[in-house]
């Protein structure tokens, strides 16, 4: 006589899983784009709780959260509110997701910008697209647009940043670059420019000129949206 096993549940030890459900094993098998966020995030998170698995317990983080990227850019103090994470899992998402970001980063130094654009907008919005606090970017480019450096250059409040000119200048002649992107963020989510990001752009791309030095673009970004003065066409507005 043949007697069927209970097929194995969320919540059942995943050693008990079937080898191609088991996040590890599947992996291996079919590669990383084959799991879902939270068995991707199960990997990381190694154990879950007493009466619930890893994939349980990243199940609930992102239900918690609402999505992936909101998870990514949370506090300790709001992550460890949640039964069975303590600020050694924090540390461990928040490695993983600065390594992304360091790729990403390390992706402009090899490769001309215009050879990926996208690769631009996934690094600012990784880099500060879910920010509380809006800052403002310098990107420094040399003469086949690799990136020299991405520099924090300012940092303010949930509703504005003081931005320097004078200071983007001299920041950018240290560093010998041949061109520039700036960039910020606007946390309450909306990307599309403000009259005063308008008249900054103009500001600073006159400013540069006077040093040979173009402004390529001026990126907005949110949590969910990314704006391109660039690609809006209007890097090519003077206030002359």
């Amino acid at each position: 006589m043949i007697v069927s096993r209970p097929a194995p549940t969320l919540h059942s030890p995943i050693s008990a899983w079937p080898k191609t459900e088991q996040p590890r094993e599947k992996l291996r098998a079919q590669g990383a784009a084959s799991l879902s966020d939270a068995e991707l995030l199960a990997i990381f998170l190694r154990v879950g709780v007493q009466g619930k698995t890893a994939v349980a317990l990243a199940e609930d983080l992102l239900h918690q959260f609402g999505s992936l990227p909101r998870l990514l850019s949370a506090s300790p103090e709001e992550l460890t509110k949640i039964h069975g994470m303590g600020l050694s899992k924090w540390s461990q998402i928040q490695a993983a997701y600065e390594l992304v970001k360091r790729s990403l980063e390390e992706g402009l130094a090899l490769d001309s910008i215009f050879s990926s654009p996208m690769h631009v907008r996934e690094f600012l919005q990784a880099k500060i697209g879910r920010l509380p606090h809006e800052v403002f970017l310098c990107l420094y480019l040399d003469s086949r647009y690799r990136l020299i450096e991405c520099q924090e250059l300012f940092r303010g409040s949930i509703t504005q940043t003081a931005v320097y000119p004078r200071e983007i200048l001299k920041e950018a002649l240290a560093r010998n670059a041949s061109a520039l992107i700036v960039a910020h963020n606007h946390p309450s989510g909306n990307p599309l420019p403000s009259e005063a990001d308008q008249n900054l752009t103009k500001t600073l791309k006159n400013a540069l000129q006077l040093v040979d030095i173009p402004l390529l673009d001026h990126c907005i970004v949110s949590g969910s949206g990314f704006f391109s003065f660039s690609d809006a066409g209007l890097m090519k507005i003077s206030d002359k």
